[in-house]
């Protein structure tokens, strides 16, 4: 049997399985075609020359090819297939990784999930990796899972068109000799994104059943005994005598073994390639094609060995770095003083007691004493008992304590201290805590891959050709390759043949035609698929068979040769030669070679037909760059127009030549490539024409490094996918990998020239000499230009003038070692003969700390060594304070040049060693693959987190994003919903979670590792009424001793902002803890889950401050008294007012000045929320950085910051400024200067953030907003003052109480008629059956209130109390009761209420008398109303007694102001200033006024300062503040400065100091005045004091 007869056999299923293989339709049409006009032809020829001479003749002792059968398709009983080739049937398929060097390795055993009975919920997918492309194919019901990723699909159903083949097992592992087969038992459990298993009732297998090592070895041995394959061959001589072959031309393949199927449905065919040998697999062409593991790519191989090194250094049995469970955090040693000294009230539950015992010990103490006590309660005998032994765990959360740690230096026992919370431990035996997350000793033996286990493939649909679809487009390119050779007639037709054939092939191998393949079909005659003019004119000359053979045999070579390039640049799971690993390359150090850099473009291949129709004058634009800096200027090619060969492609074929040398790259040099066109003009006049052709677009870019992983330097032919130009800020980062992850990527070929040895750049080691001196050492105008330069903290913004002016000065920067940063930003060059110098100078400045060191992981600082330095640095952070920065260091990643490098080592060392950074890195990363960029890298860095961290802590990561995927599924599903219909939506969406708790029992919450949950609470699950309408989820906590763990999940917000801003707060809280200030900020934990997802942490018994307003009404936020009288209503006694009020003097400064750096704007009152401790904070921060919303044209952020005039009220106790409120200006100021101190931190940290993808954070001009709002270059008084008008614009501001009322409107329509009117004094509510009922009200008298009017003392008379009760009410609180009454109650039933309004003084004592006896009148109908309205909570809740009516029965408690008074001891007040002297300057800023006296009138004065610096015989000493408007107590924070006073002078000085009250027509009163000597003022430091006010007379000023 000829061997094309045999070949057709199976043609019908071999064509129709290529589909799944990686061909698109129009390839296999056209495929198909060909292969059917050359079996016609083969036909033909036979019919002519008779059966015998046209037959095939096998060589000498190869068996005959009609001995081969095709095997027939497995039966659903089948447990072990029947032959070698049924081995394969599940694993053979092709890479589906094109941007993933090495593509699919086989994957590690899961342990399988239980099988739920039927009708019971089944997991749709693996979610760690799910893709959002890919799950819109996924089936709702359980069946038969058909891939990871995909979902499930149901059984028998077809799959989509565009599904990848399934990936065949790679590196293999011989096993031992005498190995058998396994048995492949079936398993309901998740598909392996590796294996193909379409619909039908074939053998499902799954490769946590396979064991790869025995099938390739047992394959190998079948093979070994397999006959040789026959030789094919072609007869076009009549006399039958075998035909030689040209030397280009070997023998055919065998046929390729299909298994025929029995349907024609296209996705239940199914292809059996070869068995897979261990050698090489010879093709038609004699060239081999390799099966290779993922080490095909060195880069990746390399990296995997580096993960066995690092993993064999931290084994499972160390069980200080593999603990099992989570550690409690703790905080840094500078936070410590905050609970050192305190006394630690805590509750220790254990099993052995039936009641808990409560200590009360210093903060100082350590877990192990506390330990150590709690056992002597249960332990009569201690001399053997060991207390490590022992371990305290959190209640409610599943982390324990470190027996080492003192209380103080935990996070939680800081956090309790700070909420008044109880501090509640359970005690329990080491043996028997739940250590499941622990890394086993299979762990350790598993060796690392990049295709480790779980589902790693997050990424399109690939693109990379299979072995067997290129085996066969070879095949038909060998036989109309041999037709043509053989041809004597119809040259022409044949031709077209061919170029069809090659055509196929370049398609398939990403569209590429390179210049041997269009040299070689040059010399062919034209075609209809290919129309050049640069073709053979005379097609005669190939009537010669040598002119035809030598055309053949260059086509061939040029097509091996683009298979070979096809295959080093996807990473295709085959190669077409051996890799020779035994001969290295002679070796030249680049920092030798003086030639210059030059290299070829050639073109641009798989341009869209779009770009030909609309753009002209195509060039590229070539620049070297070093971090981020040109190395020269850019080089241009010519402008060229798109051609069409066998596809559209623009072919420059140009020479590129930098003006460098290869000894001036730095090592980490990048070639970017841009490509440009000009858009054709529109159809329209002549000067728009010309207009539009000047103008140029950037249509792609890509980046690539100069010297590989290896420092050698890049040559011979390159392939290089263009990344879309898309419009946008220059921040963001570039990748230096280029884009196959996209099918239809632009790509361009580009030549570097080859050389028989390698160019490698080494390390210099550092120079021996580097200079340092002291600063002092400089000049004086060299010191302040310096300090200048220094001042400006950021790299950023330096200039040309200041960068040689820090380099030049380098060695007296040494002392500040905050500068390294900055001094190395302005080294001029980075070549290898600097490096020296720079390496000296780094090896010998002082240790940075790891704070500082964060500056040097900029994409700026892209050199290797000085990379590692910082990590190196970096080193001595602990575990905790590390996940303060793992967002920036996950975000430094993208800098990295190489995919190993010191930055990776050091987060995969740290995450092996802490569950809890282990977790945050997972999700950091997974987040980050969405990034198309970078997703290649991130891929491969969370395979390597994943081999790391062990198989348990995987599943439970898996278990995470299954949970995720259901509440992501849930919240779209409340969102889409109606309103009224979205609380029974959510209830019947979340039933599915209590099927994910059946399947599982217990999941972390990606939120925080410590928060472990078995179950949903339905019942007390809502939404929010906002746009994206977040979920509030309560959890059933794993821990019967803790409460309900209550989240919120948001879906359809970018929570990444969020995190970024509360890390930012978080630091700054951090910041003033270490300075030894308290700001009380509540910092809550928010963490995204992917990009438009996330959960955030419910903070207990806190209110937004649109719900506090709304209490008194629509318009409550115009009004003062709303927020003390929700404290005071919480917080009845005066000790827990105070220490409410205290708290919210505290965290509001915190709040004003962290919201004002970080620019945080939509501040409404539904984005402030308050605690009923009085800790106010924000929440929702969808814009900051001076990013404001806009209604319209008008920014509806007019204020620098939120500060009301209900917050001020809070402070100072009343309406009118106190001393209190000089405490909270103080604070402000103090916590802005703090942060001002770190400003090169912040820069850092969001400079390090430009390139994660948030609108707002993208380029410089973002990062100035910060640098400008903490204006580094001031001194403190200056800051100091700049930030008290900052406080007084933002209380003036009527602006921010207008947004306040706006969205209280617009959030009217969100009202729930279901919710109950409150009464905003009242903290609860009270009802006839708790407090009994009322017979009887009278209003006996009334009394002076607080506020100088009058409340009115209610006898309560009930029928269960003997007692006669008193409450104390206001004619404001009985108004608001019966507004309250009419939103309940129709007007027809309840009594009219006494008018407000009166004439003259609504204050006086007669209006007193006349409501009194109006309200009495009130209340007798009211008791006496239907029964509905008499005994309703409202009224029974206004009648209960509050704190303030207890005083009220004692006697009359004080006015509020009283409780704010000034300091008693003066008559005339105090003034507070701090005075200092330098540089022949007197610097007297005034501070604060208090105690002032009132006008003669009882007004309060508008009082100013005015100072003369006596003796003053020029009247020139006169300087003067700005007034203050209607206080007592007034604020200034302005500097007054003195110019040219001598040193010696200063004794003699005397500041006359005076205060006087602006008055109208020009007249001005004295309030009060005093005399400083400056005696007691040493220069250079700051006298800060309070001073005296006397009365000496008046003054007259004009």
């Amino acid at each position: 049997m000829s061997a094309t007869q045999t070949q057709k056999e199976g043609s019908e299923a071999g064509w129709g399985s290529l589909e799944a293989l990686g061909l698109s339709q129009r390839e296999l049409v056209l495929a198909e075609a060909l292969q059917m006009e050359y079996d016609a032809l083969s036909r033909l020829k036979q019919d002519k020359t008779g059966t015998g001479t046209g037959s095939a003749l096998p060589e000498p002792g190869a068996p005959s090819q009609t001995g081969l059968k095709t095997p027939e398709p497995s039966t659903p009983g089948q447990n072990l297939p029947t032959s070698s080739e049924d081995l394969l049937l599940d694993l053979s398929g092709p890479d589906s990784s094109p941007n993933q060097p090495g593509g699919s390795q086989f994957p590690l055993p899961l342990p399988p999930r239980p099988a739920p009975p039927a009708g019971v919920f089944m997991k749709e997918t693996p979610y760690i990796l799910d893709s959002p492309e890919l799950r819109k194919f996924s089936g709702s019901g359980s069946g038969d899972s058909v891939g990871p990723g995909l979902g499930f699909l149901s059984k028998g159903s077809a799959l989509p068109d565009d599904v990848p083949p399934a990936v065949p097992p790679r590196h293999p592992l011989p096993p031992p000799l005498g190995s058998e087969l396994p048995l492949l038992p079936p398993r309901p459990s998740t598909r392996d994104v590796n294996l193909f298993h379409p619909g039908g009732d074939q053998l499902k297998v799954t490769s946590a059943e396979l064991n790869y090592d025995l099938i390739n070895d047992s394959l190998a041995r079948l093979n070994e005994g397999r006959p040789a394959p026959p030789a094919r061959c072609a007869n076009g001589d009549q006399s039958g005598k075998l035909v030689s072959r040209s030397k280009t031309l070997p023998p055919q393949v065998p046929p390729r073994t299909y298994t025929p199927a029995a349907k024609s449905n296209k996705n239940q065919r199914r292809v059996s390639a070869d068995p897979v040998r261990l050698g090489s697999r010879t093709n038609g062409f004699g060239y081999e094609l390799f099966q290779v593991s993922e080490e095909r790519d060195e880069e990746v191989a390399a990296f995997c060995h580096m993960l066995d090194v690092l993993r064999s250094a931290y084994p499972s049995s160390n069980r200080s770095r593999n603990a099992g469970f989570v550690w409690s955090p703790s905080v840094g040693h500078d936070e410590l003083h905050q609970a050192l000294g305190v006394a630690v009230k805590v509750t220790v539950a254990c099993e052995a007691f039936r009641e808990p015992l409560t200590f009360t010990c210093d903060g100082s103490s350590t877990v192990d004493l506390l330990i150590y006590q709690t056992l002597c309660y249960t332990q009569d005998q201690l001399d053997h008992l060991d207390v490590d032994d022992y371990l305290l765990k959190v209640c409610g959360h599943e982390e324990f304590l470190s027996n080492s740690q003192t209380l103080a230096g935990l996070e939680f026992v800081q956090q309790c201290l700070k909420f008044d919370w109880d501090i509640r431990l359970f005690l329990t035996k080491r043996s028997a805590v739940n250590t499941k997350l622990a890394r086993t000793k299979e762990d350790d033996d598993t060796p690392s891959s990049m295709n480790h286990c779980i589902l790693l493939q997050e990424r399109p649909i690939k693109q990379t050709v299979t072995r067997e679809a290129l085996t066969l487009l070879l095949d038909t390119f060998h036989n109309e390759a041999e037709s043509f050779l053989l041809s004597e007639v119809e040259l022409l037709l044949h031709v077209e043949r061919l170029v069809q054939s090659v055509k196929a092939l370049c398609n398939s191998l990403a569209a590429v035609e390179t210049p041997d393949v269009t040299a070689a079909l040059n010399q062919l005659p034209a075609c209809p698929c290919r129309l050049q003019p640069k073709v053979l004119k005379d097609a005669s000359v190939l009537s010669l068979r040598e002119n035809r053979e030598s055309v053949v045999e260059k086509l061939t070579a040029a097509i091996l040769d683009l298979v070979e390039l096809y295959c080093s640049t996807f990473n295709a799971n085959f190669h077409t030669a051996a890799q020779s690993r035994s001969g290295t390359a002679p070796v030249q150090e680049a920092g030798l070679i003086t030639n210059v850099l030059s290299f070829n473009v050639y073109a641009a291949h798989r341009v869209p037909i779009t770009w030909a129709t609309s753009y002209e004058g195509f060039f590229l634009s070539c620049s070297l760059t070093h971090g981020g800096a040109e190395l020269c200027a850019p080089q241009h090619t010519s402008k060229q127009a798109v051609s069409k060969y066998l596809f559209h492609l623009v072919v420059w074929d140009q020479r590129v030549c930098f003006p460098v040398e290869i000894t001036q790259l730095p090592r980490e040099s990048q070639l970017t490539v841009t490509l440009y066109a000009s858009p054709l003009p529109p159809p329209g006049g002549a000067e728009e024409k010309g207009k539009q052709r000047r103008s140029t677009e950037p249509l792609g870019w890509v980046t690539m490094p100069l010297f590989n992983f290896r420092h050698v330097l890049t040559c011979g032919r390159k392939l290089l996918g263009l990344w879309p130009s898309t419009p946008g800020r220059s921040g963001n980062a570039r990748t230096s990998s280029p884009n196959f992850s996209q099918p239809d990527s632009v790509i361009l070929q580009v030549d570097f020239p080859t050389s028989s040895f390698e160019v490698i750049f080494s390390t210099p080691p550092p120079a021996d000499f580097c200079p340092q001196y002291e600063f002092s050492r400089l000049d004086t105008i060299s010191q302040i230009q310096l300090q200048d330069v220094l001042q400006k903290k950021a790299f950023h913004w330096l200039t040309a003038d200041d960068k040689r002016l820090l380099w030049e000065k380098k060695a007296f920067c040494q002392s500040e070692s905050a500068a390294l940063p900055l001094v190395l930003a302005s080294a001029p060059c980075w070549q290898w003969a600097c490096l020296p110098e720079i390496y000296a100078l780094l090896r010998q400045w002082a240790c940075l700390g790891y704070l500082d060191a964060l500056g040097l992981l900029h994409a700026s600082f892209p050199d290797q060594e000085l990379r590692r330095t910082a990590v190196q640095w970096m080193d001595s952070i602990s575990d905790p304070e590390l996940l303060d920065f793992l967002p920036q260091l996950v975000q430094a990643l993208k800098y990295e040049c190489y995919l190993d490098s010191s930055l990776v080592r050091f987060l995969l060392r740290r995450a092996i060693g802490d569950i809890r950074i282990a977790h945050y890195l997972f999700w950091l990363l997974k987040d980050n693959l969405q990034d198309s960029q970078f997703s290649a890298r991130y891929q491969h860095l969370l395979a390597a987190l994943l081999c790391c961290v062990g198989r348990a802590l995987r599943d439970e990561f898996d278990r995470q994003c299954w949970l995720v995927s259901i509440l992501t599924q849930v919240a779209q599903k409340v969102r889409d919903a109606t309103p009224s219909s979205r609380q029974s939506v959510l209830r019947e969406s979340l039933d599915e979670m209590k099927q994910f708790f059946s399947v599982n029992s217990c999941c972390r919450l990606p939120l925080n590792p410590a928060l472990f949950v078995s179950g949903i609470n339905i019942q007390s699950c809502s939404f929010f009424n906002s746009n994206a309408v977040p979920l509030k989820l309560s959890f059933q906590n794993l821990d019967p001793r803790g409460d309900n763990i209550n989240v919120i999940f948001k879906s359809g917000d970018d929570l990444r902002q969020d995190m970024l801003t509360l890390q930012m707060i978080r630091i700054m809280n951090k910041i003033w803890i270490q300075e030894g200030l308290d700001m009380r900020m509540v910092i809550f934990k928010c963490f995204s889950t992917g990009r438009g997802r996330g959960m955030v942490e419910m903070i207990p018994h806190s209110d937004t401050l649109r719900k506090i307003q709304v209490e008194h009404g629509v318009t409550g936020s115009f009004k003062d008294r709303t927020l003390a009288d929700w404290l005071q209503k919480h917080n009845p006694t005066d000790e827990q007012y105070d220490k409410a009020v205290e708290n919210f003097i505290y965290s509001c400064a915190g709040c004003c000045v962290a919201t004002y750096i970080l620019g945080i704007c939509d501040r409404h009152n539904d984005n402030i929320m308050l605690k009923t401790s009085g800790h106010m904070f924000h929440i929702d921060f969808g814009k900051f950085l001076g990013h404001a919303q806009m209604f319209g044209n008008i920014k509806r952020d007019r204020a620098p910051f939120v500060f009301t005039s209900d917050m001020a009220y809070v402070i100072n106790g009343g309406d009118k400024p106190s001393s209190r409120f000089h405490e909270f200006v103080d604070l402000c100021c103090e916590a802005y200067n703090l942060i001002r101190k770190h400003t090169h931190l912040f820069l850092n940290l969001l400079g390090l953030m430009l390139s994660c993808g948030i609108p707002e954070l993208s380029d410089l001009d973002d990062l100035k907003y910060v640098y400008d709002a903490l204006r580094p270059h001031e001194s403190e008084a200056d800051a100091t003052t700049y930030f008290t008008r900052l406080i007084e614009s933002s209380l003036g501001s009527v602006a921010t109480k207008l947004n306040f009322f706006i969205h209280n409107l617009a959030q009217m329509k969100f009202a729930s008629s279901e919710d109950r009117p409150a009464l905003s004094f009242a903290p609860r509510i009270h009802t006839v059956r708790s407090d009994g009922v009322i017979k009887n009200l009278y209003i006996c008298r009334h009394i002076r209130s607080a506020n100088k009017g009058y409340a009115f003392v209610v006898k309560v008379e009930r029928d269960a109390q003997q007692e006669v009760q008193l409450v104390q009410r206001t004619f404001e609180e009985f108004q608001e009761l019966h507004s309250k009454l009419r939103l309940v109650f129709p007007s027809s039933k309840l009594p009219s209420f006494p008018s407000r309004f009166v004439i003259g003084r609504s204050r006086s004592e007669a209006t007193a008398d006349r409501r009194k006896d109006e309200l009495n009148g009130y209340v007798w109908h009211l008791i006496h109303a239907a029964p509905e309205v008499a005994q309703c909570d409202l009224v029974y809740t206004f009648f209960h007694p509050l704190s303030r009516d207890e005083r009220t029965a004692g006697g009359s408690s004080k006015p509020a102001e009283v409780l704010w008074s000034p300091a008693a001891g003066t008559e005339l007040g105090e003034v507070k200033l701090s005075i200092s002297y330098k540089n022949d300057k007197l610097f007297i800023m005034v501070i604060h006024i208090r105690g002032l006296q009132p006008l003669q009138d009882g007004t309060d004065p508008d009082p100013y300062v005015k100072l003369y610096l006596l003796p003053d015989p020029q009247k020139t000493g006169k300087r003067k503040t700005k007034a203050a408007r209607r206080t007592c107590n007034p604020t200034y924070n302005e500097m007054l400065v003195y110019d040219r006073i001598p040193r010696g002078d200063l004794d003699q000085r005397v500041i006359h100091l005076r205060v006087l009250s602006d008055g109208s027509f020009w007249e001005n009163t004295l309030l009060g005045e005093t005399f400083i000597s400056l005696t007691r003022l040493v220069p250079g430091q700051h006298w800060v004091d309070w001073h005296r006010l006397d009365r000496t007379g008046s003054d007259s000023a004009h």
